[in-house]
């Protein structure tokens, strides 16, 4: 079944349309969203579906499993910052060009970082990416007159000279200049995809040995892989610094690095598309449910546990999954199952937020008093009721589910080897 999702491809007029769709949604988005809120989370997307891209281009297509991306995107941040504060003193540089500033620094980083980087592959990569984070993260705080300290950098997109009106003042102005890097890059960073680097790239990923028996260094692959990736990422920094208009050394920190780890692995790291969805989450994670919860880093912890037990490809393979299950009209064989697996689903994680936040709630909020509310419903922390109702409904869910995952997987099994079947027989004609 994995060979038959990596082997799918859409048609070109198939990817002609998901493009047009794309530039749609990145136009009409705002309209249709129009609070200040909803322009800010769209922005800050944008921003990390161009950072989730570029790592997956180490990552997906290099498999070179890096601890500090954050560096690069860091780095573009920092240099943006500085840079918009040379435009407020007079620099004749126009405001929309700085992230470009951005990821041309941090591509100078990555040339000089990347060659000792690149040196090794696999887990001594993951090292020293680590042991260079650090490094960054640590340095940030030595020189404040560069990175600002504990305080930061901060600065006023507002400046320069004004072209036809836009002063990138208002969210939506800002919003559509992110929507364009953002549709360009992701352009370039496929497009990069389907030239020799990027098949090349794959090769390295797969079977170094062998690019290196017909002629090529991997190492000078994945260098150059590393600096293209940098130069994205580094862009994205940048228009993260125009966004906030302020930068710290968190943007240094593994904790930004392990982010860009964790939801471009939950997207999908087979698919082009699914770091776009894994940025799509780290944003919702970040803003959304950390306002809804203190407990929000446990939820995003257990959900990528889920994943890799359940959907060790990400989003992205189950939708290819799918899809693949669509075009040869079998999909309506699963639908109730799928909403079976769903109601079931919903009723276990119930129950294992409910434990969440009673625990939570007494360990961090018992000076409040022992009662809290989840969903609408009284628990007390203290109360055996709560405990025993919550994991009732928990462990009533999961068998459920576990059940109808068992029925899922039998019709599923069913279902590929009438494909199999169908693909076997159109092949004898």
């Amino acid at each position: 079944m994995r060979r038959d999702i990596a082997s799918f491809k859409p048609l070109n007029s198939g990817r002609l349309i998901v493009w047009i769709l794309f530039a749609v949604i990145l136009l009409t988005a705002p309209l249709l969203l129009t609070s200040r809120l909803s322009q800010t989370i769209l922005s800050q997307m944008g921003i990390v579906i161009i950072a989730c891209l570029s790592y997956n281009i180490l990552l997906g297509q290099g498999g070179m499993l890096s601890f500090g991306h954050a560096v690069y995107t860091g780095m573009g941040s920092f240099l943006a910052i500085h840079t918009l504060n040379r435009v407020t003193d007079g620099w004749p540089l126009p405001v929309s060009l700085i992230p470009i500033v951005g990821g041309l620094a941090s591509m100078a980083l990555a040339i000089v970082l990347g060659w000792v980087t690149t040196q090794k592959a696999a887990t001594p990569f993951a090292m020293i990416t680590l042991g260079i984070g650090e490094l960054v993260w640590a340095s940030s705080l030595m020189f404040p007159g560069i990175f600002g300290g504990e305080v930061g950098v901060s600065g006023n997109r507002v400046t320069g000279a004004n072209t036809l009106g836009i002063t990138f003042g208002p969210q939506i102005q800002l919003y559509y200049l992110i929507a364009a890097y953002t549709f360009v890059c992701t352009a370039l960073m496929f497009a990069f995809t389907q030239t020799p680097l990027g098949r090349l790239l794959n090769a390295v990923r797969d079977n170094p040995e062998r690019v290196e028996f017909v002629g090529y260094d991997p190492q000078t692959v994945r260098y150059f892989a590393f600096v293209i990736a940098a130069f994205f990422a580094g862009i994205s920094g940048g228009l993260a610094a125009l966004n906030f208009e302020i930068v710290t050394s968190e943007v240094f920190s593994s904790t930004r690095s392990g982010a860009y780890l964790l939801f471009t692995f939950l997207g999908g790291t087979r698919f082009f598309f699914g770091p776009m969805i894994g940025g799509i989450l780290m944003v919702l994670a970040f803003v959304w449910l950390s306002g809804l919860t203190q407990a929000w880093l446990l939820y995003v912890g257990l959900t990528f546990v889920l994943m890799v037990m359940y959907a060790p490809g990400g989003v992205a393979s189950l939708v290819m999954m799918n899809v693949r299950v669509a075009m040869w009209g079998h999909w309506h064989k699963l639908w109730v199952h799928y909403i079976a697996m769903v109601l079931t689903a919903s009723v276990t994680l119930t129950g294992v937020g409910a434990i969440i936040e009673i625990l939570y709630h007494l360990q961090l909020n018992s000076a409040l008093g022992s009662e809290l509310t989840f969903w609408g419903t009284t628990l007390n922390s203290r109360g055996l009721n709560s405990w025993l109702g919550a994991a009732l409904v928990m462990l009533t869910g999961f068998g459920l589910f576990e059940r109808c995952r068992r029925q899922f997987a039998l019709k599923w099994d069913e279902i590929q080897s009438c494909i199999e079947e169908e693909i076997k027989r159109r092949e004898s004609f």
